[in-house]
């Protein structure tokens, strides 16, 4: 990240609409949400084609978005909006669920391949680099031979619901620490748990 005056895009993943709400594939709205209930603030619909919310986070000024499309065509909403708040893939921040991750756990990273994540995948090709920070939250693998696109469209299971709300938490914690304090501290801090 870049000098601290600065802005961030904090972009969390997700599908819009009522179906989707509780999907795995939609941890990255929730985490906003939590981030948003945090700075007191409401999304307002944005001509960039996400819901935006501007900000203070941990001392820095962010803009937090929720693409309006599907996740599979993220890529332009998020590029549209860092191009009017003029942030570079640098200080983009994408927040997202992980299969190759257990459930709740969170990893920060810088860049690296997208591992079938087709929200990814929209956004490297859009912004024409995978150079973008990441903020991964496990959701699993799917069990059995359950196909992975069925697996992410599939709400949280009743005992990964009772830890949910305290995961979101500990994922917008993370966030914070990377927007306040950079990838590296916030790495040690979250990656050593």
């Amino acid at each position: 990240m870049t000098s601290a005056d600065e802005p961030l895009l904090v972009v969390g993943l997700g599908n819009p609409g009522p179906r989707y709400v509780g999907n795995r594939h939609n941890v990255g709205f929730l985490v906003v949400d939590e981030l948003a209930a945090r700075v007191g603030g409401k999304f307002k619909a944005h001509k960039g084609g996400a819901e935006v919310l501007e900000c203070r986070l941990a001392g820095r000024r962010v803009a937090l978005a929720k693409p309006r499309s599907f996740m599979n065509v993220s890529g332009g909403p998020v590029v549209a909006t860092a191009r009017f708040y003029k942030v570079a893939p640098e200080n983009l921040i994408v927040i997202h669920d992980e299969l190759d991750l257990p459930f709740a756990a969170v990893r920060l990273k810088l860049g690296g391949g997208e591992n079938g994540h087709n929200g990814l995948r929209s956004i490297s090709k859009s912004l024409s680099t995978r150079d973008y920070l990441r903020v991964r939250f496990g959701i699993g693998r799917p069990p059995g031979r359950m196909d992975p696109a069925d697996f992410v469209l599939r709400d949280f299971s009743a005992t990964e619901r009772k830890e949910l709300a305290l995961a979101v938490d500990h994922c917008a914690d993370a966030t914070e620490a990377l927007v306040g304090k950079g990838l590296e501290a916030a790495q040690n801090l979250f990656h050593a748990r």
